[in-house]
């Protein structure tokens, strides 16, 4: 075989492996929205449960579901950035400490999340007195999307070129002045992507929020913003279904006489919504990049 012919086996191979992933999700993704739009309306969409005949509307299940989206980003975030930051800049290849983390977030990383969940029953929940509330199914998340944020974060910044970093020093940018302004916009864009990957996981993850989050929400008050309250939406201590959740609880139970119809429409709402956050947040991540790079 001619190199040239080699070469074009060898693109043949990549083409047809794309094609096949292409081809998988095109089908998954028309299946369900094949069987999911036609029972989304707007009442499905913005309607309680409770409100509708048969199985009802989603709307405080996606709420919820950004809810906790924020409150385990807020939580994630900044420990997974100073993490990043020391293992890449601070720590060197033979430190103990570095060691020891890095041996913690493989660890982590390789726990199946029905694990985490009981983690997170045990310590979130009846530990701290909490019960099932979305505090406890955030820190259950945070356990679960550390390790990825934490990997992303040190890689991003390693991968930044190291000739940026020595001309900031060598204009006389201290070491904290060069990692703020110069190396994490640089390192922005591998971070959002961290960033996107782990938020698709906390939209799609049921097992662990099953044991802390809970499988039933109170009547909410939309109108009530005192976080203290038992019906305001933003209390984060109270009882939240998802709709990953909602979508498991609706199908293992089957009590509703609707339920593939319920069932359909919110898997479709969720899928939706994931590809939603990935165009937008890919869209301010690069709006943000050229703002920080003057790009």
């Amino acid at each position: 075989m001619t190199p040239r012919q080699a070469d074009r086996l060898a693109t043949g191979m990549f083409w047809a492996g794309a094609s096949i992933v292409i081809i998988i999700l095109t089908g998954l993704l028309g299946f369900i929205f094949y069987h999911g739009i036609q029972a989304i309306d707007i009442k499905f969409l913005t309607t309680p449960p409770e409100s509708i005949n048969a199985g009802g509307g989603i709307a405080p299940q996606i709420f919820n579901s950004f809810y906790l989206l924020f409150l385990t980003m807020f939580i994630t975030l900044p420990i997974a950035l100073l993490a990043g930051i020391y293992l890449a800049e601070y720590a060197g290849r033979s430190n103990k400490i570095a060691e020891g983390i890095r041996l913690s977030i493989e660890t982590l990383s390789s726990l199946p999340s029905i694990v985490v969940g009981l983690f997170g029953l045990l310590i979130f929940v009846n530990m701290t007195g909490w019960g099932y509330t979305l505090m406890s199914g955030a820190l259950a998340l945070t356990v679960i999307n550390l390790p990825l944020m934490v990997r992303v974060s040190e890689e991003a910044i390693h991968g930044v070129s190291p000739e940026i970093r020595e001309g900031s020093l060598a204009l006389g940018a201290t070491r904290w002045q060069t990692m703020w302004r110069v190396i994490l916009p640089a390192a922005f864009p591998v971070i959002v992507t961290g960033l996107i990957i782990t938020a698709g996981r906390i939209f799609g993850e049921a097992a662990a929020l099953l044991y802390t989050a809970g499988m039933s929400s109170p009547a909410l008050n939309f109108t009530n913003f005192d976080i203290t309250s038992p019906s305001s939406p933003l209390n984060p201590f109270r009882p939240a279904e998802t709709l990953a959740v909602h979508i498991w609880k609706v199908n293992s139970e089957g009590l509703i006489p609707d339920v593939r119809r319920v069932a359909d429409g919110s898997a479709a709402v969720l899928v939706m919504i994931v590809l939603g956050f990935n165009v937008l947040a890919r869209w301010i991540s690069r709006a943000i990049e050229r703002r920080l790079t003057a790009a």
